[in-house]
């Protein structure tokens, strides 16, 4: 045992003293949670807009009233907006020239030239510059009506906060809301990117690693630590020893990580960390079934980050698997992603206990064990032929 923890250490030092790591598995993991929080999290803006043209009322009463509805607004000049907008960084440009100001001003009509961008959520965007354009101008006819009874100026703006304190405010009552609403009802804006990145990182840092698995062989140095007191058993072990290591240190470090950094609700932390224990096993007999089957280490490497990226993608890493359609969702079924994803789901979001993730970890489990028999009996069956 003192053998196969010993190979299983050197195997976590050498992966963590391999500088091209440090990006992949510090940093990248971590900017990938942070862009789809930002794009796709609750409390994201929910749009984009550039508001061109001088310092008029209108212009200001645009910026004012779309940045109340959490839209991010900038100021651009109008070639500066076009360019972000062909660029694909804005979601609607508006130019408020000098003829629209003093249109608003007046109390007339109001034509404003708006450009729209091909974001999915554009046309949404758009409606609310032209929400915020109404709600001005209904403003302005209410100001420019007290004026016309002869109220001072001074006091239209005393006027209209005191008639919109003595009205009652429209109350909004959700009856029904659909199920997919409410499987990302109480989602924190990152906790979904975090669960995803976790397991598609921890797969891969598993799978590259079985590069270093051909390259011992081939260099002669498993060789030469079957040639000491180590036998094939504790070899088999410490190298599995290994890839687990990494990948639990792996899913460790973004469990921690975006907690602090991002707020993230990992749910049962013990359950969290039980789903990762038993998820980053699948990934260490997959690694070392991999680096017995290929025989190259580029072949291995590039396979490892294929086949990770493919059963992530499958597993709900990249796309919720709530909006996967029924025959995807059901083919899902074959990855050890799917079947950890609904188990943080029901973590994170439900509030579950061990009982309610016990069909996901059963799952998990027996994928491990088989994967990590196979693994290791490929393992040594390669060791033997080598012999």
């Amino acid at each position: 045992m003192r053998n196969a923890l010993t190979i299983a250490g050197v195997e976590l030092r050498l992966f963590l003293r391999d500088r091209s790591n440090l990006f992949f598995v510090f940093v990248f993991p971590l900017l990938l949670v942070l862009m789809i929080g930002l794009q796709f999290g609750e409390g994201a803006t929910t749009g984009r807009v550039a508001v061109s043209g001088g310092d008029s009322a209108l212009a200001t009463g645009i910026v004012r009233e779309l940045e109340t509805d959490d839209v991010r607004v900038s100021r651009p000049a109008w070639d500066d907006a076009l360019e972000l907008l062909a660029r694909g960084r804005l979601d609607v440009a508006v130019r408020v020239d000098d003829a629209a100001a003093t249109a608003h001003d007046d109390g007339g009509p109001v034509r404003l030239e708006m450009v729209r961008g091909s974001a999915a959520n554009a046309q949404v965007v758009e409606q609310d510059v032209r929400s915020a354009v109404d709600v001005l101008r209904a403003r302005r006819g209410q100001e420019r009506a007290l004026e016309a009874y002869g109220v001072v100026a001074d006091r239209v703006d005393d006027a209209l906060s005191q008639a919109a304190r003595a009205t009652s405010v429209p109350v909004l009552e959700v009856r029904y809301v659909d199920e997919l609403s409410k499987e990302f009802e109480g989602l924190g804006q990152f906790d979904l990117g975090a669960s995803g990145q976790l397991l598609l990182f921890v797969f891969l840092a598993c799978l590259t690693g079985s590069a270093t698995l051909i390259q011992a062989r081939r260099l002669g140095v498993v060789a030469r630590v079957l040639a000491g007191p180590v036998s094939a058993g504790q070899l088999v072990a410490g190298e599995m020893v290994g890839r687990w290591a990494i990948g639990v240190f792996q899913g460790g470090y973004i469990m921690l990580a975006s907690s602090v950094l991002f707020g993230v609700g990992w749910g049962s932390l013990w359950l969290s960390l039980l789903v990762l224990v038993i998820f980053s096993l699948v990934a260490a007999g997959t690694a070392i079934l991999l680096g017995t089957l290929l025989g190259t280490e580029g072949a291995a490497s590039g396979a490892g980050v294929g086949l990770g990226l493919v059963l992530a993608a499958l597993g709900g890493c990249m796309v919720p698997l709530e909006i996967f359609p029924d025959t995807m969702r059901a083919i899902s079924r074959i990855t050890p992603h799917a079947w950890a994803y609904e188990a943080f789901a029901d973590i994170q979001r439900r509030d579950g206990d061990f009982l309610d993730v016990l069909p996901q970890l059963g799952v998990l489990a027996a994928m491990a064990l088989a994967l990590a028999a196979l693994g290791g009996w490929a393992l040594r069956r390669s060791l033997a032929r080598a012999m």
